[in-house]
């Protein structure tokens, strides 16, 4: 099989690991094929392809959509390196808000598959870094949302102090303070 597949500690998010064929000219590797997926466990079909680019210290996140909108989502970095980070917001699993926090860098090549009713975001670690990611539902608008990066109830540790944020990402609210019906 070209990929193997490793579960983490949170229950359904999973690292995908390419088999990587390399030479004089540099390399190729298949990113995603959903045979092999669907054989891993992963059963996704992706209807919708993101692409990012953010400069050293950036926080992207940490973002979902609401129900009946929720995505789950393929992570790739395409170029760089990157902090990513999956929540927890499964309010009755065993592992609600509960984070995995696992490097990814375009180097490797590795994915980290993001079931729905996870929260999604990243830091940049490299000088700047282009992140691709798969999702299973479109965006809708109406139904984006998101947790502050530093919820001191996540305990999150990014490494950082003060990253590079969006203004929506400066004003998210709490996990407490956010409608637990809509996750």
């Amino acid at each position: 099989m070209p990929f193997t597949f490793e579960k983490t500690k949170l229950p359904g998010v999973v690292v995908c690991k390419p088999r990587i064929f390399a030479d004089d000219r540099g390399y190729f590797f298949e990113s995603w094929n959903l045979r092999d997926f669907a054989e891993g466990g992963i059963h996704e079909t992706f209807v919708q392809d993101n692409q990012s680019a953010s400069v050293k210290n950036t926080i992207r996140g940490l973002h979902y959509q609401a129900k009946p909108f929720q995505q789950a989502k393929l992570v790739r970095v395409l170029s760089g390196a990157i902090l990513d980070c999956a929540v927890d917001l499964r309010p009755h699993s065993p592992t609600f808000k509960q984070s995995l926090l696992y490097e990814l860098t375009d180097e490797k090549g590795i994915s980290l598959f993001i079931p729905e009713g996870f929260a999604h975001g990243f830091r940049v670690l490299s000088d700047k870094a282009v992140v691709l990611y798969k999702a299973s539902a479109f965006y809708a608008p109406e139904y984006d949302r998101g947790i502050a990066w530093n919820d001191p109830d996540l305990h999150i540790d990014w490494g950082i102090e003060s990253p590079i944020l969006s203004e929506k990402d400066k004003n998210q609210p709490r996990l407490r303070n956010i409608d637990h019906a809509e996750l």
